[in-house]
């Protein structure tokens, strides 16, 4: 918990200039995450159960406070790679099974879910260095490519190989120039 939220936390503070403690305090994309952080580690990792009780009841009032002042909601079963940045709040919504490599960066309004009919009904698995645009929709059980870029309000609902940019509804490739110019590099 504490190293992913460490590698979060050091993105942005790398990518804006700001202050780790001012990142903190006010940006809402950090309280989700850091939300998360705790909530998945809570679900996944305690094992004292007199203690993950205690937690559980603390989690939930953290989580739907971020929920009401963010529009944020990030499920704790969902499994995100460190250096996640929400890049602006507001109605963001990522499902419980959905898989999401390192250094992905999400926009505002943005769905990350459930879909599908049969053996294609599940949640998207999301590789590395992947960017979503505002107003975006990733989903159903498909596999998004490492270094892909979603464009804004783009609805994604079949696998994307790597380095592909996506767009439009339904989403299509139209380039293969991947995410490099959106995510932010540092090694």
């Amino acid at each position: 918990m504490f190293d992913n939220a460490k590698a979060d936390v050091l993105r942005f503070t790398r990518a804006t200039g700001l202050s780790w403690w001012r990142y903190v305090l006010t940006v809402q994309g950090a309280w989700a995450i850091l939300e998360y952080r705790y909530s998945y580690w809570m679900h996944h990792c305690c094992r004292n159960r007199p203690l993950r009780m205690v937690l559980k009841a603390f989690g939930f009032f953290w989580h739907k406070s971020v929920q009401i002042a963010t529009g944020i909601s990030i499920d704790p079963n969902a499994e995100i790679g460190p250096e996640f940045l929400i890049s602006h709040f507001g109605g963001i919504f990522i499902a419980g099974q959905v898989k999401m490599g390192r250094r992905c960066t999400v926009h505002q309004g943005i769905t990350i879910g459930w879909s599908g009919r049969g053996d294609k009904k599940g949640c998207p698995v999301i590789g590395d260095r992947v960017y979503i645009g505002a107003g975006a929709k990733v989903l159903g059980k498909i596999t998004i490519g490492n270094d892909v870029a979603i464009g804004a309000n783009a609805v994604v609902t079949k696998d994307v190989p790597d380095n592909a940019v996506v767009v439009g509804i339904p989403a299509r490739v139209v380039n293969f120039n991947g995410s490099h110019d959106f995510i932010e590099w540092t090694d």
